[in-house]
């Protein structure tokens, strides 16, 4: 077989003949039909997740009010926005909890809610000026009356991501929910042979300009997430043990699902978004087949200890996901339960629509335009500020 291009396939989609299996689907037909009959059949394979993606928000362009006005103090329904982007735009980021209700509402509720279409409220102060002379305004939004309104997330997608575990003698309450004590229970949080960065691990089909599935619309990847760090620290597959790269998405929220976009509260710790994210890999040769034939079993991630308070937490012990989601695992001699913070059920969701959206000739593969980048030092804050 000749080397497919993206152009190649993308004219298979225009003509209804493109063959689309999901990276779970695609593990069992290669083992059915062998690498060069998947190799000579399979243009695409869908690969999702869905988690908690807590660098997210969205930005809101309001319209003008009559007379008009620069929106400085901005609040949606009791959460603040950040206003400082000039007259009627705001950016309300997921994890910003409200002003009276704490984490039992925050800025992935406001989003949720106006993807569902709901009224928002939304207040705001200025100061006045010569060309905004208006000082205050209260009325409400929803995603019908309001100009624009699209999702802009800095860190999502992580290619992998510790597990969590918590050696001291009290509950703890993290973004990785609720750890207990004397190693109670391990927590995880990627979706393993579906996740996207896990089965393109040196990112050769994935990057600027990739057009995703993002929260049940089209999105784009735009830039390389922060706290992207591609790690030296790979298996023998070449998948990196730790967080290694993340994405950043942008996406239209008007267009966004209830079904794949779920405001979230973590006990004791604050609000986060659950996102349905996916990727479409083009199968160009057999290095990209053999990519999106991971497994879980050669998928490993190392067990964190949460209760030490430190960046550099100790790595209890390292564990393939084929363990993790076996639902226990054995730490120092004792099975402790496994539960996974991420949804395979909406992953495998995601993965099929965007299969359904490719089938149904609506969603079309891009070329990247930019690599992410396949070396980045992930720095430290330094607490102590700059020499004197």
């Amino acid at each position: 077989m000749k080397k497919r291009t993206v152009e190649d396939i993308n004219e298979k989609i225009k003509k209804g003949e493109a063959v689309v299996l999901s990276a779970e689907e695609i593990i069992v037909h290669a083992a059915e039909n062998g690498i060069k009959k998947t190799l000579d059949t399979v243009d695409i394979v869908t690969t999702a997740t869905f988690g908690a993606m807590c660098s997210s928000g969205a930005f809101i362009n309001f319209g003008h009010t009559e007379p008009p006005m620069r929106l400085e103090k901005v609040y949606l329904n009791d959460v603040e926005a950040y206003g400082g982007l000039a007259a009627v735009d705001a950016y309300i980021g997921a994890t910003q909890e409200s002003m009276f209700h704490g984490y039992e509402y925050g800025g992935a509720h406001v989003i949720y809610d106006l993807i569902c279409g709901k009224d928002i409220k939304l207040e705001a102060r200025s100061k006045g000026t010569d060309c905004y002379p208006r000082t205050e305004i209260s009325t409400y939004i929803n995603k019908d009356n309001i100009n624009q309104a699209y999702m802009f997330n800095p860190r999502n997608g992580y290619q992998n991501y510790p597990a969590a575990t918590n050696s001291s003698d009290r509950i703890l309450h993290t973004y990785m929910g609720t750890l207990l004590p004397k190693y109670g229970n391990v927590n995880y949080s990627t979706s393993g042979e579906m996740s996207p960065l896990i089965n393109d691990p040196y990112y050769r089909t994935i990057g600027l300009g990739t057009r995703v599935f993002f929260g049940g619309a089209t999105g784009y990847i735009v830039w390389q997430g922060t706290q992207h760090a591609p790690s030296t620290n790979r298996n023998e597959e070449g998948i990196p043990i730790g967080g290694a790269g993340t994405l950043a998405l942008i996406g239209d929220l008007k267009k966004m699902s209830p079904q794949f976009v779920k405001a979230a509260r973590y006990n004791g710790y604050g609000v986060s978004i659950f996102i349905g994210f996916g990727v479409p890999i083009p199968v160009l040769d057999e290095d990209v087949l053999k990519g999106v034939l991971i497994q879980n079993k050669d998928i490993h991630t190392n067990i964190m200890d949460y209760s030490v308070q430190s960046r550099n937490k100790p790595v209890v012990k390292k564990a393939s996901y084929a363990e993790l989601r076996s639902g226990s695992i054995d730490i120092n001699g004792t099975r402790v339960p496994t539960t996974p913070m991420s949804s395979l059920k909406k992953a495998r969701e995601t993965a099929a629509e965007l299969k359904s959206m490719i089938m149904r000739k609506e969603f079309f593969l891009t070329e990247k335009i930019e690599a992410l980048p396949s070396e980045h030092k992930s720095n430290v804050l330094d607490v102590r500020g700059p020499s004197i």
